[in-house]
């Protein structure tokens, strides 16, 4: 039977939103996640970083921005050791200045990819992909890669048709 597992970084509270900020309860990408999940089944995993941003999204980015600058790898509360049982890994999470955030990162480098299908999922106000599926090629040494998902951040809770659909077709 095929196994799936969905690692994701979601942001609640302050988020950018069709142009303006507005407090969100739970993050656009842990709801995306959760359509996967429910659509394809899986185990998910939160990426939660010791060090927590800023609640004021500006200066999150900011934050997000110095730790691109420097290919920061933040602390994990929680670490993955292995994905041994899986066959496809979606990588889940907000378009930070083109790319995930570096705590991702953190958490992706840790892993053996060898056979695995990974795809990559993001929210985004505007930059659909960015350079996530250039990224993960580099990181993801050996795994197989299908196609990735935008999803525009703002109309998240209302793409569950349109996740499912995408999901259950790359994992085919």
């Amino acid at each position: 039977m095929v196994k799936n597992l969905i690692i994701y970084y979601s942001r609640k509270g302050q988020n950018y939103w069709n142009g303006s900020i507005k407090t969100i309860e739970k993050g656009n990408t842990e709801i995306v996640a959760e359509f996967i999940q429910n659509a394809v089944g899986g185990d998910l995993f939160e990426i939660e970083t010791v060090r927590e941003y800023d609640a004021d999204y500006y200066k999150c980015i900011d934050e997000a921005k110095d730790e691109l600058h420097v290919n920061e790898r933040t602390e994990l509360k929680k670490y993955l050791d292995n994905i041994d049982e899986y066959d496809n890994v979606f990588v889940c999470g907000p378009c930070w200045w083109g790319t995930y955030p570096m705590a991702m990162f953190t958490q992706l480098e840790r892993l053996d990819w060898s056979g695995k299908k990974v795809m990559a999922v993001m929210t985004h106000e505007g930059s659909g992909l960015g350079s996530s599926e250039r990224d993960l090629n580099k990181i993801c040494k050996g795994a197989i890669f299908g196609s990735g998902l935008a999803v525009h951040g703002a109309d998240s809770a209302g793409s569950e048709n349109k996740v499912a659909s995408w999901a259950k077709k790359v994992i085919a």
